[in-house]
This record gives C-alpha cells, structure tokens and sequence, in this order.
C-alpha cells in the first residue's frame, strides 16, 4: 500500500477517516506530557499501530511519533523561553523519561541544545506576543527544513 492509497478514496469513508485522524491528533495536543506510544494511540483509534502510522502520515506528513516529539519539543521551548525552568524540569514537565533522549530530540529539531536555547532566549528578552514567538520558533525536523529552503 503506498502512502497515496493510505486514506480511503470514497469521500465519505475519507471524511470519516481524516476525523479519526483529527481526534488522535488532538490527543496527542492534549495529552502530550503523558507516556503516548503509538500502540495506545492505535488501540484508542481502533486500528493497528502500523494502519494508524501509515494513514497518519499520508494525511499529516508525518508520523504520529514524529509529531508527538515535535509537540513535545515546542512545549518545552516555550517553558525554556520563560527563563524559571530548568532543562531538566521542561524535560519531564512534557513528557519525556530521558534527559539524554530530550536532548537528543530537542538538538535535532530545533539546531540547538536545550540548554544553549534557554540561555540564548534569557539573553535576548522580546517583548513580542507569545503566538508570534511560537510561530517563528516552531521546530522543524532537519529533512523538513532542507526542502524549505531556496535551491
């Protein structure tokens, strides 16, 4: 099945598809600080773990894990940002178990060591509106930013 054919052709089953897709989204939104793994998510959705990769990521880009980590990241760029948390505290405030694997994560998808972020945005106070910063700062997987940028 290639990932085109990953979603349901007739409209209707389409529509009700994306709504399912929708509402695992929103759970990941929601409860991202949880201990989420691709299989709860599926069996929440009712469908098996590798059907619920494959339709998500044709109708969202990517997978759910790949966008749970991004959720994840940016809640904690936003606590980093606001200079009274520490990495380890924005580590397991959203919901990671390993400050080693959230550094990882956060150094892949935003350029940067939590650490050196936290310092960089206490360093350069912004009196900007939050939803603007969050905008501007949204992380983005490397493969993502390569193929944004001009040729």
């Amino acid at each position: 099945m290639t990932t085109a054919s990953a979603l349901p052709r007739d409209p209707a089953a389409r529509l009700d598809e994306l709504a399912r897709l929708r509402r695992v989204r929103d759970r990941i939104d929601r409860e991202h600080a949880q201990p989420l793994d691709v299989e709860a998510l599926a069996r929440g959705a009712h469908v098996s773990a590798g059907t619920l990769s494959r339709r998500f990521k044709a109708a969202f880009g990517e997978s759910p894990y790949s966008y749970l980590m991004t959720r994840r990241v940016e809640r904690a760029m936003a606590l980093l940002r606001r200079g009274d948390v520490t990495v380890t505290d924005a580590c397991f405030a959203v919901g990671f178990s390993s400050l080693g694997t959230f550094s990882t994560r956060f150094s892949e998808l935003v350029g940067i060591s939590p650490s050196d972020y936290r310092a960089r945005a206490a360093d350069s106070p912004v009196d900007l509106p939050t939803c603007v910063i969050k905008h501007a700062a949204r992380p983005v997987r490397n493969r993502e930013a390569a193929t944004a940028l001009p040729a």
